[in-house]
């Protein structure tokens, strides 16, 4: 049985004030990726604090800023906002036709002049009549949140403990809704909210992270011990044998990235871990592939469709699969291509890259492309949260992907468009990957500094593999495990 630890450790935070206590629990939070992904999920306390011009108390929210990681943010990760401005926003609501002019009001509610930007989840936390309020990912939840009855799951798993909210697109109604379902029903601990996460809360904040353990390991409890198919339809390939799967990977991902880096250079990432391999090795696992990803921060990651490449692992070379390439990448940016088309209004942004980021093999794994290595490794950890909520939903029910449509509207959001518009420009030698030899010398240490400051990946190699050693760790500490490696 999968148990989740609960690492709440009082010594360690003896004395801490409440905003300390709040990016407390968010790390711990952040660093389980059965709990939420790199990047998702929102945390939050209301606290009273001083008013720097009147000097007067004040109930502000602390919410986890835009952009930011659970795991590994810091207090400055924080948006602050005055909770009495926040309230205010409401007689300014003019429907769901005009959520986007909400966020805009959002700097006016600023704390302190604070210049973290607050990220459209802010109402939610908000207008939760709760202290503390935690909104997660866990794989578990939204295996619950992804089945075709979920809402029945939910009244039966947590038996009226947690209430159920259909899926709908983040934003200020979503936020008047909770509110209204937690003043309809104030004994609720926590709301599934549907194809997407969890909220729950509690008065303090140990209280808040321990009953956030306590749900996700009710419904990962619940669906280990009440899932009675076999897992995706059974096994149809059987997976290659460990080096052959990465003799494999190694094959085919150069002619990969080549074709994938037609307009922008990417850098692949190979994921075979078990999970992985149960789920592209399975009969269901094409079709399920083709539903689609549910939670919208999986497809924003991951794009909503992978390429499933139709391999038979104990027949097929990678240069058979090489010579399919064209064919099959062809075939998904025709279906990219209609899709934007389907989905696309007057004022959507222009059509995105049209090439998969996930990449399925039977027999062998999964394979993601990215602008870097980080960005690619994070994609493969998103679909990987997709394939478990997949095991889950289909174990007691059957999987529902978020409709097409919905999923285009968060994906070509104006909102997420300009949160693009605002990332830096990609340095010189971005998506790039450099082979520095006598990379533990001084001058080839110097030298893939200098590619490392320019996005570049780097390989190391030496001829003195203490020294290579001591290069790659120090240049890894400066730069980053993701984009520096060494080979003798």
């Amino acid at each position: 049985m999968t148990i989740l630890e609960n690492r709440w450790n009082d010594s360690s935070c003896a004395g801490f004030t409440e905003e300390q206590l709040l990016l407390y629990r968010s790390n711990l939070l952040g660093s389980d990726l059965r709990i939420t992904n790199y990047g998702g999920g929102n945390t939050s306390a209301k606290i009273h604090m001083t008013d720097p011009l009147s000097q007067k108390k004040v109930d502000v929210l602390w919410v986890k800023g835009s952009g930011g990681d659970l795991g590994s943010m810091k207090l400055d990760g924080f948006a602050t906002l005055y909770m009495d401005k926040l309230h205010t926003l409401k007689s300014l609501y003019r429907g769901l036709a005009y959520e986007d002019e909400m966020v805009g009001y959002l700097p006016h509610c600023a704390f302190n002049l604070n210049p973290r930007a607050a990220s459209i989840d802010t109402p939610l936390h908000a207008f939760i009549p709760q202290p503390h309020v935690d909104h997660t990912h866990p794989d578990a939840i939204i295996a619950i949140a992804a089945a075709k009855d979920g809402e029945r799951l939910t009244r039966e798993i947590f038996h009226g403990e947690l209430g159920w909210l259909p899926w709908q697109r983040p934003g200020f109604d979503l936020g008047l809704k909770l509110e209204a379902m937690c003043q309809a029903s104030p004994k609720l601990k926590g709301i599934v909210l549907g194809g997407h996460g969890l909220f729950t809360w509690g008065k303090t904040a140990k209280e808040c992270y321990e009953q956030t353990l306590r749900v996700i390991q009710t419904a990962t409890t619940y669906l280990e011990q009440h899932s009675k198919r076999e897992v995706f339809g059974g096994q149809k390939h059987q997976s290659l044998s460990d080096a052959a799967r990465k003799d494999f990977a190694i094959a085919l991902m150069p002619a990969l990235r080549g074709k994938l880096s037609a307009a922008k250079h990417k850098i692949g990432h190979f994921n075979d871990a078990p999970e992985v391999l149960e789920f592209v090795n399975s009969t269901r696992a094409r079709e399920l592939a083709a539903l689609g990803t549910s939670c919208p921060d999986h497809f924003l990651r991951t794009k909503i469709r992978p390429l499933f490449v139709d391999l038979n692992p104990a027949a097929d070379s990678p240069a058979s699969v090489i010579s399919k390439l064209d064919a099959m990448l062809q075939e998904y940016c025709a279906g990219y291509q209609a899709y934007y088309e389907r989905c696309r209004r007057e004022d959507s942004p222009a059509r995105r890259d049209p090439f998969p980021v996930v990449i399925l093999l039977p027999g062998v794994g999964m394979l993601t492309f990215a602008s870097d290595k980080a960005t690619a490794r994070i994609a493969g950890e998103y679909y990987a949260n997709a394939i478990n909520v997949m095991r889950g939903a289909t174990g007691v029910s059957d999987y529902l992907s978020i409709p097409e449509q919905e999923a285009f509207n968060i994906e070509y959001w104006l909102l997420e468009e300009a949160k693009l518009k605002r990332l830096p420009k990609p340095k010189s030698l971005a998506g790039r990957v450099a082979l520095v030899t006598g990379g533990a010398g001084g001058i080839g240490k110097a030298t893939a500094r200098r590619f490392l400051q320019e996005s570049a990946c780097v390989v190391l190699m030496d001829i003195d593999a203490h020294a290579l050693e001591t290069a790659e760790k120090e240049l890894q500490k400066e730069f980053g495990r993701d984009v520096v490696r060494a080979a003798v």
